[in-house]
Parts: C-alpha cells; sequence; structure tokens
C-alpha cells in the first residue's frame, strides 16, 4: 500500500517570509522517509468549514515546481485541480510541464469545481453543475487527445482547440496518471471509469460507504468495459488525533477493500511530527499490504 501526504493549509510559523523554508522541510523529509506521494490543494482561499477564508493559501503547481525541484522520489499532485480554473489547453501544458521538470513524478487529480463564493470572488467563471461535468469531460478527453501526441483538432459544445500540440511531451508514458477526484455515482465515478487512472474518496465517511462506492465504479467499469483492477484506489482524510498504530489498522481495513493509496494530512505537518510518525511507525508495517 501507498501512503501520500497532502498539503491543506499555509499556516507556517512565521508567515510568509518562512514559508519556502517550511515546505522544503516538509518536502525533503517525506521524500527521504518514503513516503509514496505529495499533494496540495487547488484553492486560492481557504475552504470553508477548514479555516477563515483569510488563511493564507498558495496557487497549487507553483507550490508543486517548487517542491519538484526540492525532491527527487515523491510523486507530486493536486488534489484535486477544479476545472474551472484554467483552460484545458493550459491545464494539460502545465502538467506536461511538471512531469518533464520533476523526472516523470507528475500526477493530474482534476474535479468538477464546487467553491462558488472563491470563484466569484475571483472572477472564475462558475457554471451550473451540470455544465462543470461537461467541461470537466471535455477536459478529460482532451487530456488524452495531447498526451497521444495527436494534433488533431478537438471541438467540443465547450472547447475548442484547433492544434492540440504538446511539446516536449511528458516523460511518463502514455501519460502522468489522471485522478478525478470526487464521489458523484452518477457522473463522477462514471468519468473515472471511461477517463481515469485513479478514484479518490474521503475515508472518514466509513468502511461501508466506501465499499458502496467502489461497487458503483466497478459497475461502471462493466458497463465501459473498462477493467475495474486497473483503477488506483486512492482515499484520503486527517490523521490527527491517530496513533500510528491506529493508522495502521486503518489502512488494513482500507487495503481489505480494495484501497492501494491513502492519502493524510495533518494541521500539525509543518512541525514535523507527523511525517516522523509515518516513518516510524507505519511506513515500513503496510509497505506489503
Amino acid at each position: 500500500m501507498k501512503i501520500g501526504l497532502q498539503l491543506n493549509h499555509y499556516n507556517v510559523p512565521g508567515g510568509p517570509k518562512e514559508m519556502r523554508r517550511a515546505l522544503a522541510r516538509v518536502a525533503s523529509e517525506a521524500d527521504d522517509c518514503g513516503i509514496d506521494s505529495l499533494w496540495v490543494l487547488d484553492h486560492f482561499f481557504q475552504m470553508e468549514g477548514a479555516g477563515p477564508i483569510e488563511e493564507p493559501m498558495l496557487e497549487a503547481y507553483t507550490v508543486l515546481a517548487y517542491l519538484a525541484a526540492l525532491t527527487e522520489r515523491i510523486t507530486l499532485g493536486v488534489t484535486v485541480t477544479g476545472v474551472i480554473y484554467r483552460p484545458p489547453g493550459l491545464l494539460i501544458k502545465m502538467i506536461s510541464t511538471l512531469d518533464v521538470l520533476s523526472g516523470g513524478r507528475a500526477w493530474l487529480g482534476i474535479g468538477a469545481g464546487w467553491y462558488e463564493r472563491e470563484a466569484r470572488a475571483l472572477g472564475f467563471p462558475f457554471p451550473s453543475m451540470a455544465e462543470r461535468f461537461e467541461w470537466l469531460e471535455e477536459t478529460l478527453q482532451i487530456a488524452h487527445r495531447m498526451w497521444s501526441e495527436s494534433r488533431e483538432p478537438f471541438e467540443g459544445k465547450h472547447f475548442t482547440l484547433d492544434d492540440p500540440l504538446d511539446s516536449p511531451a511528458p516523460i511518463q508514458q502514455p501519460h502522468p496518471p489522471i485522478l478525478v477526484g470526487g464521489m458523484g455515482e452518477k457522473k463522477t465515478l462514471r468519468l473515472v471509469a471511461q477517463y481515469a487512472d485513479a478514484c479518490n474518496f474521503d475515508f472518514p465517511i466509513g468502511v461501508k460507504a466506501l465499499k458502496h462506492k467502489l461497487d458503483v465504479l466497478r459497475k461502471h467499469c462493466e458497463a465501459v468495459g473498462r477493467d475495474y483492477d486497473s483503477i488506483e484506489k486512492t482515499t484520503h482524510g486527517s490523521m490527527e488525533g491517530m496513533t500510528g498504530q491506529e493508522i495502521v489498522k486503518l489502512c488494513r481495513k482500507l487495503r481489505k477493500l480494495g484501497f492501494d493509496h491513502v492519502i493524510f494530512n495533518s494541521p500539525h505537518i509543518y512541525d514535523l511530527t507527523p511525517i516522523e510518525m509515518l516513518e516510524r511507525e507505519v511506513i515500513a508495517a503496510v509497505r506489503e499490504l
């Protein structure tokens, strides 16, 4: 089983002047200790419910480019990019660039977007949910088109690309892994089955609900002729208040359900104690699950 780390806040002791050093310490420690993946949020305000919107929030792909230069092994991604924030051609070019400059360690994590207050505040488009899912499907189609190295024009309902050139191509072949985030059973999980290499669910919803989501995904895979086992099952949530033994126990339950990759966040990430606990008590214990 893989273990990932998610940075879900930038409340760094010492404020903005210390952010680059704090991020460097987290990234280097995670890279050195055997954590498999490092993720950031794609938001411009702190999420409602997670803290005041005025909390510090850095732009995701700038952060990932910085982290790529500081690390050698760990994979890098966003949980998850809102499809409303960047035109598809630009987004795919950004992921390709990150993959090249990281030596083949980029993920594309993507979803329909949900944070209306943030979008309205900063002037991003925020169409209806139905339309955002249309944008998401076209963006996934464009990703596959550009990463196939086909330059055939793309003409969709919402996006038109006259010459979808992507040079240099990503190092990872056939393309960087695509993770579609979200748990919607009718649309999101169908898009996972049809276009993605990974799904992502919140593990706090519990074992019964997680099993149900996986069962729904399996049915979508059957409907589109996709090998269910070819999809990496990821899940994420907070490790706050958990001991190493409790984390290992949780990972065993999740592995039994079929999950391959568990991503943890912690409000205390910048003092490095959560990473040290994962290294000391968790990584080796779950590696062979």
